[in-house]
């Protein structure tokens, strides 16, 4: 008997450890990844995700799940429940409303959110002290807005007024206009909002805007970046011929002239390592703060400079068209 009860103890404290070690135990990891909607900022988030994680645990010790939402936050919904029932190992919830959608969704499973302006809008936290101190943590693509502003009366000096034209039902859009509302009324422009609450009201949204505003400034907006071309009829149009300032390179090579925009791939990259070290390291995701894009890049469309006869300063790269 107590030759057996030893060998049932070694046992238990077998597979203790191998639950509890965070060094790489596991011979493969299953990822659920849920994107909003398909456009090039979210998905080179969602490749520099995977690429982090495939370059530091190999190809075959890590499955993606990759779900498209199609623009819809009740498919966010439906989508990180049938993570959850699957049991994965961690989400990447990539833009605000899946983050929502995995937040209720789940307390258990770590959930890395990318793509997310800003968290403490996101999730309602007041306070924000940097970390969201619970199984949720990720990157944001916040580009600094002051210096948006600053692009933006570079570019644009003799401009009277701007327009913001944005998505009223996406929180982190409404954030960053009001913030940049305020940096540019510092520079002298009247500033005006021109909001839409999806794709069928962008057109007549836009041409309202157009007809009131000198300049366009369109933040990191997901419903906007996926109709930059119903965009670019309007404000391309000899009626209106109107510049626009984006908030980010997608929506400036649909539709724009110039942006001040982070690395949509690196971002996502980073997101990648901060899965790794909760995953492979045990790293504690409730302490994890937030991370930032670690630089900005000022950079223009030269077939639309020409057309608006916009003058770009040195320091601006080219965006490949």
């Amino acid at each position: 008997m107590k030759k057996l009860f030893a060998t049932g103890m070694a046992c238990l404290m077998a597979v203790s450890m191998c639950a509890c070690s965070g060094s790489g135990e596991k011979n493969s990891y299953n990822i659920g990844i849920v994107q909003l909607v398909q456009h090039p900022a979210l998905d080179a988030a969602t490749e520099g995700f995977q690429d982090a994680l495939i370059e530091k645990l190999g190809e075959d010790k890590v499955n993606f799940d990759v779900q498209n939402a199609s623009g819809e936050p009740a498919n966010c919904a439906t989508i990180v429940n049938g993570f959850t029932s699957d049991g994965v190992d961690l989400i990447l919830a990539n833009a605000t409303a899946p983050l929502q959608a995995a937040a209720a969704a789940t307390s258990d499973i770590p959930i890395l959110g990318t793509s997310v302006t800003d968290y403490a809008t996101a999730l309602e936290i007041k306070d924000w002290t940097g970390t969201v101190g619970n199984n949720i943590s990720g990157t944001s693509d916040l580009a600094p807005l002051d210096e948006q502003a600053a692009s933006i009366h570079e570019l644009f000096p003799d401009a009277k007024t701007i327009g913001l034209l944005y998505c009223s039902a996406e929180p982190n859009s409404v954030y960053q206009c009001d913030t940049i509302k305020t940096y540019l009324e510092d520079y002298g422009y009247k500033v005006e909002y021109y909001s839409f609450t999806d794709t069928n009201e962008i057109a007549s949204v836009t041409q309202t805007a157009c007809e009131n505003s000198d300049v366009i400034y369109i933040p990191t907006d997901n419903t906007a970046a996926n109709a930059t071309s119903t965009i670019r009829d309007v404000v391309a149009s000899d009626t209106y011929k109107t510049p626009v300032f984006a908030g980010e390179e997608g929506i400036c090579s649909g539709c724009g002239v110039a942006t001040l925009s982070i690395s949509y791939y690196d971002l996502g990259y980073t997101t990648g390592e901060m899965a790794y070290e909760i995953l492979v390291n045990g790293q504690d995701i409730s302490k994890m703060e937030v991370k930032y894009a670690p630089t900005v890049t000022k950079k223009y469309v030269k077939s639309m400079a020409d057309f608006y006869g916009v003058t770009i300063p040195d320091g601006y790269e080219a965006i490949e068209e």
